[in-house]
């Protein structure tokens, strides 16, 4: 069994699967912090440009290339973690 978001106090995983265990868990708030931003960047480049400046909406725009790489590198993390805890599908 994995853990999502955070690790309980005490748990009887050894060295490595502990490691594995934690890469599933930054990959997973990687992942949600990054969605979250590129969510609200998209949402002011598309929805609500009238309200921003040509600066606000340059660095968004730039802010949502960034971000959604950053989500990609949570999903090959959490992936890495998964496949070390014995998962062969994804």
């Amino acid at each position: 069994m994995y853990y999502p978001f955070i690790l309980p106090e005490k748990t009887n995983f050894d060295v490595s699967e502990l490691t594995f265990q934690k890469c599933i868990i930054a990959g997973n708030w990687i992942m949600l912090i990054s969605f979250l931003i590129v969510s609200v960047c998209i949402l002011i480049n598309f929805g609500f440009e009238q309200n921003f400046s040509i600066v606000t909406q340059i660095a968004c725009h730039i802010s949502t290339i960034i971000f959604a790489a950053s989500l990609k590198i949570g999903y090959v993390l959490r992936c890495v973690g998964a496949h070390g805890l014995g998962n062969k599908e994804f």
